[in-house]
């Protein structure tokens, strides 16, 4: 709820409480259909009805001659059978909005968030469907730290899994290479793996015999033994550099990377599975397809049981993530050591390591963690959740959340565009969802590099006389700016289908229709500055808003320019919606109503032209207000804020 509400509900609750029996719940405040109707409806009536044993109409009216002291209130009808609707005040308002706000009270707990998102194994270049986890990710962080919550963000790094081993697999096996070789390779390492990845991936499937080699290097790489673990860590460490890099790109960064490698080394899935077994959450199997695994039981499922150890002794995939959800809690009584891994403009991004060092840095112990993972992995995010629930750990389990999304696929025409063809006999299809393995695997590097030439071109276009870096560097930011938006508007759990020319658009529901509103406002401003020599924050002032009048402005100008003040001061609200429902959709919806509305408003009531002096006063406290909001919307969602387009 927005600031100025809760301070209304507050008054509000004074003047009722001598006369009802108040509740919490009983004073919400609700939107009527119409700003005609009202700015705030209040439905307290129907709400005590049974209670009181009244109709909601009594109820109403003995309510209405309180609630009209409130001086922020100018007028109150009774509406709708007991609906009292209030009408705000409306340059009460204004001057309270440009007063400044309060540090944000709105319910953050001191606790810590933790948000997990990214999470790319670290075998090759990063693809297009981890861009939209991360956004994800990064806008959820982002909103999370805006509403005042403590919040960590962490990139779990599977140095240890099976994709990491096919890697080393291949230099070892098919490429003869040690690691001094793979050390003077002169590509960028995580291209070269990626092409090497598909070839191990094709060995395997003609050599099946040659996966129990395979397996061995596994092993010996979850023990950290041999050539084989110190190939995987130089590869690792050379390919998570790789993925910050691309993920900078998009302006998202990380506090903490946790290794699965340290997990296993400082004995973190031992304490894990003694936790398991003390509880009987998990037990040897003795018979059937399963048998000499340890088993976790699932209840109301098709598969009854899910193997947490194999029975050749190594731990699955899901049996480590058990034990890194226990460490994000603070449930383990054990922590990572931990060593910068970068540090840049004054942030550094740590990485864990099971060798003891000298700085004292603690991460995890969260009281709530949201993990930003993919639908297909749905399945094995319940067993984590089931661990915690058989481990007796109910409120941690209620408080792993599975923030899940779809895929993303690619129009004809960006396929297309990327240098690919659609797969024999799928000519005719409306999109191509993206697989490697299919020959459509795309680097997102590539598909960032092709967004960029593309904003390149329009910007070349309308600014061909900017200075090459300045063109350059707006390009980036637009195309920056069109994917975080393109992956953002839609309904996470929605399938995404990619095209270039869509997201890139001026016009319409795109982040380029964003950053360009912010854009022309800025312009407005400049030119205002030019005329006046008066920067537009010195243009607007408490004292100058108590001399001006509403009066001045016609009926129809007033009403209008209150709906779009009255709309840009719910941004907190829609923070708060996007969180609660976990849908980042809504801010994106709200951001581009915004958005329209202030161009349908400008089109109509321009500053520039405007001969008298008060109605020109107005038009820039407005677009003022409205300027600060969408730069707050923009940042929430990581779209950088050009100079110029």
């Amino acid at each position: 709820m927005n600031l100025w509400k809760k301070a209304l509900q507050k008054k509000i609750k004074t003047c009722l409480t001598p006369l009802f029996p108040l509740e919490e719940n009983d004073l919400e405040l609700t939107q009527p259909p119409s700003l005609k109707m009202g700015d705030v409806a209040l439905p307290v009536a129907f709400r005590l009805a049974k209670k009181l044993k009244k109709a909601p109409y009594q109820i109403a009216q003995l309510a209405l001659s309180p609630l009209q002291t409130i001086e922020e209130v100018s007028k109150i009808e009774l509406a709708g059978g007991g609906y009292l609707n209030l009408f705000l005040d409306r340059k009460k308002f204004i001057k309270k909005i440009f007063e400044g706000s309060p540090k944000k009270d709105s319910g953050a707990e001191e606790k810590k968030i933790i948000i997990e998102h990214t999470n790319i194994n670290p075998n090759k270049a990063a693809h297009i469907g981890h861009l939209r986890n991360a956004v994800l990710g990064d806008t959820l962080a982002r909103c999370l730290k805006y509403k005042g919550e403590k919040v960590e963000v962490q990139n779990y790094i599977d140095d240890t899994g099976v994709q990491v081993v096919d890697v080393v697999f291949g230099f070892l096996e098919l490429e003869k290479k040690k690691l001094p070789e793979i050390q003077s390779i002169p590509a960028q390492l995580d291209d070269y793996c990626w092409d090497l990845y598909t070839r191990v991936s094709q060995y395997l499937q003609e050599q099946p015999e040659a996966q129990a080699k395979r397996n061995i290097y596994l092993k010996k790489v979850e023990k950290g033994e041999g050539d084989e673990a110190r190939i995987a860590e130089y590869i690792s460490r050379q390919i998570v550099q790789a993925h910050l890099t691309t993920m900078k790109r998009l302006g998202i960064t990380y506090d903490v990377l946790p290794c699965e490698s340290s997990i296993l080394h400082l004995k973190f899935w031992e304490k894990a599975f003694q936790l398991l077994k003390g509880k009987e959450a998990i037990s040897l199997a003795q018979d059937g397809p399963n048998k000499g695994c340890w088993v976790m039981p699932l209840a109301q499922r098709t598969e009854k049981e899910k193997v947490i150890v194999r029975s050749d002794g190594t731990v699955t995939y899901v049996g480590k993530d058990i034990a890194y959800q226990l460490w994000k809690f603070g449930l383990l009584g054990l922590d990572f050591y931990y060593e910068p891994f970068i540090e840049e403009n004054g942030h550094t991004i740590w990485i864990s390591t099971d060798q003891p060092t000298s700085y004292q840095v603690h991460f995890g112990g969260g009281s709530k963690v949201y993990n930003v993972i993919d639908t297909r992995q749905s399945y094995l995010q319940d067993v984590v959740v089931e661990s915690l629930r058989l481990l007796e750990y109910h409120q941690q389990a209620e408080n792993s959340i599975h923030f899940s999304y779809e895929m993303v696929a690619l129009s004809p025409q960006s396929l297309k565009e990327l240098g690919l063809q659609p797969p024999p006999g799928e000519e005719e299809k409306n999109f191509y969802e993206v697989s490697g393995r299919r020959g459509l695997g795309i680097k997102a590097n590539d598909f960032l590099d092709q967004l960029e030439i593309k904003a390149y071109q329009e910007v070349n276009r309308r600014n061909p006389d900017l200075p090459e870096k300045s063109k350059k560097e707006i390009a980036r930011q637009i195309a920056c700016g069109a994917l975080r938006y393109f992956m953002l508007k839609y309904s996470r759990n929605s399938l995404i289908v990619f095209d270039f020319d869509e997201a890139l658009n001026f016009e319409g529901e795109t982040g380029p229709y964003l950053q360009y509103t912010y854009v022309r406002i800025q312009s407005i401003f400049r030119k205002l500055k030019e005329r006046t020599k008066i920067r537009v924050e010195n243009l607007i002032s408490l004292d100058k808003i108590d001399h001006l009048t509403l009066s001045t402005l016609s009926p129809q100008e007033k009403d209008e320019m209150w709906e779009l003040i009255y709309f840009a001061s719910h941004l907190d609200e829609e923070v708060l919606h996007s969180l609660s429902t976990l849908e980042l959709s809504n801010l994106a919806k709200f951001t581009f109503n915004l958005c329209q509305k202030f161009n349908a408003y400008y089109h109509k009531y321009p500053i520039l032209a405007e001969k008298d002096e008060q109605i020109q006063q107005w038009r820039i406290i407005t677009i003022y207000y409205l300027q600060k909001t969408l730069a707050t919307a923009l940042e929430l969602m990581g779209l950088p804020l050009p100079e110029k387009m």
